[in-house]
């Protein structure tokens, strides 16, 4: 069975993107990347929706770019592909809709630009945040290494970068990476999403 790697559920003016493939560790394959453009694109037709909020299953929010599928790409692939991670984050930080990633777990390379990109983003006390492509002989190609800086400050970006060092949700509030800390974490996105809602 072909089972979609994001759901869509809508309440009213807010719109949840879940990524719902938690046993391969919910992966920006080339699969998600489409249907999350198809998804945007849908939601960008809709004024009525005020709020999106993109979350994970299980303990993984994003975990990056899917590496296999990397492995099979050439140098015009690959530019596509970047291409597409870069166009997608830019209609998440340019929607009409706020966007908040409720971040329920691993939060890794490619899935913490993703989160970069939103608007505000909120995490539950086990999400974990890092840029592991200093291992992997790589780097982030969808605007994480201009929006990372912006955010956390280039000290702190510039580690992560060169380190690949994990950073837990407690540090994420600290580094004003995240707003807040909450368990069940898309409920308090959900909260949150209503009381924009309530006084735009």
């Amino acid at each position: 069975m072909n089972i979609s790697p994001i759901s869509e559920e809508y309440e009213g003016a807010i719109a949840i993107l879940r990524f719902c493939r938690p046993t391969e560790r919910n992966p920006l394959s080339i699969a998600t990347l489409d249907t999350l453009e198809q998804g945007l694109e849908r939601i960008r037709n809709q004024p009525s929706i005020k709020v999106i909020i993109l979350t994970g299953t299980e303990d993984v929010f994003l975990s990056g770019a899917h590496i296999r599928e990397l492995t099979t790409l050439d140098p015009q692939t690959a530019k596509a592909f970047s291409e597409k991670g870069q166009a997608i984050t830019n209609a998440i930080a340019t929607n009409h809709a706020t966007t908040i990633a409720a971040i329920n777990g691993y939060c890794m390379g490619g899935g913490l630009d993703f989160a970069l990109a939103c608007h505000i983003r909120i995490a539950s006390t086990t999400a974990v945040f890092a840029h592991p492509g200093a291992k992997l002989g790589i780097i982030t190609g969808w605007g994480g290494t201009q929006r990372l800086p912006r955010i956390v400050g280039r000290t702190l970006a510039l580690e992560m970068f060169s380190t690949a060092r994990r950073i837990s949700s407690a540090e994420a509030l600290k580094a004003g990476l995240i707003t807040q800390i909450a368990d069940p974490v898309l409920d308090a996105a959900t909260v949150l999403a209503k009381q924009i809602i309530s006084t735009s």
